[in-house]
């Protein structure tokens, strides 16, 4: 197989091993490339054999990856243009893409750091498991401080990692969560000192894909049998949901306007998105 072409990702195989570098700059906006180069390599890599683990990372230490393109926003068209021919038509683009990533075959791990907001914590969220630098990564889910809530999947798969309350409140709340709250909700596996992520992450991979020929696949089918048998993701519903607030009513579509002119999807309006956003009045706040 042959993971080359990519205008948003780099993609790197070594011993069973694929990892899969963000590169989008300036923040990792999730946008129509990064989108469609993620398309693509999921589905080359779903019948890689030579790839038992996959490894997502980040080029750019501040921003894991910031959230999805905020200019869907002023035009929805450019997001639905992006719908998976193959994909389930009750579930919205980045629903479909995000579901193509969680159901690979192969171990997925996200390793985090810097920001990663909506879009972008829904497409850590896809992995299998998440491990963070403590004290240099933060989540979130802004979007009802933008006249929305997550509509990536968000709601199903913050339910099935932190369950209905702290999810409720994460989606509500629009605050930024640390790495150490982060772990204790259970929205990422661990936190880990800055000098020993890579190593860690390294190693578990590692290890997996040394393992004999099927284990880890079968493994990970047990377990998503046993999360089946209990609550599993409704993307329809959440999709059904999220059509009753996207696309937004012109206010809401200011209010992004808005957010863009302070710096939105720059370095300098996405270290504190919420504190911008919580600055910007809502218009029947006046």
């Amino acid at each position: 197989m042959t993971y080359e072409n990519f205008e948003a990702i780099r993609v790197a195989v070594d011993g069973g091993v694929a990892t899969v570098t963000l590169d989008n700059p300036p923040v990792n906006v999730e946008d129509a490339k990064l989108v469609r180069d993620l398309t693509q390599f999921a589905r080359t890599v779903a019948t890689d054999s030579s790839v038992q683990v996959i490894v997502y990372q980040s080029a750019n230490p501040d921003f894991f990856a910031a959230h999805a393109d905020n200019g869907w926003m002023f035009d929805p068209s450019g997001l639905v243009a992006l719908a998976d021919p193959d994909g389930d038509p009750g579930l919205n683009p980045l629903q479909q893409l995000h579901e193509r990533l969680r159901t690979l075959p192969q171990v997925t791990i996200a390793k985090l750091r810097g920001r990663l907001r909506a879009g972008g914590a829904e497409l850590a969220m896809t992995a299998d498991m998440r491990f963070a630098v403590a004290g240099e990564t933060w989540l979130s889910q802004p979007e009802s401080l933008m006249g929305i809530f997550p509509g990536g999947g968000g709601t199903q798969y913050l339910n099935r990692l932190v369950g209905r309350a702290r999810g409720l409140e994460i989606a509500l709340s629009g605050e930024l969560y640390d790495s150490a709250t982060a772990e204790r909700y259970g929205w990422i596996n661990r936190e880990i000192p800055a000098q020993f992520l890579d190593a860690w992450v390294s190693t578990v991979a590692r290890r997996i894909a040394a393992l004999p020929a099927g284990v880890a696949a079968a493994a990970k089918e047990a377990f998503d049998a046993a999360e089946a048998s209990g609550p599993v993701p409704d993307l329809r519903e959440e999709a059904k949901a999220h059509s009753k607030v996207y696309p937004s009513p012109p206010s809401v579509v200011e209010r992004v306007r808005v957010l863009m002119a302070h710096g939105g999807q720059q370095p300098i309006g996405e270290i504190d998105l919420e504190g911008t956003l919580r600055s910007i009045p809502w218009p029947d706040a006046e």
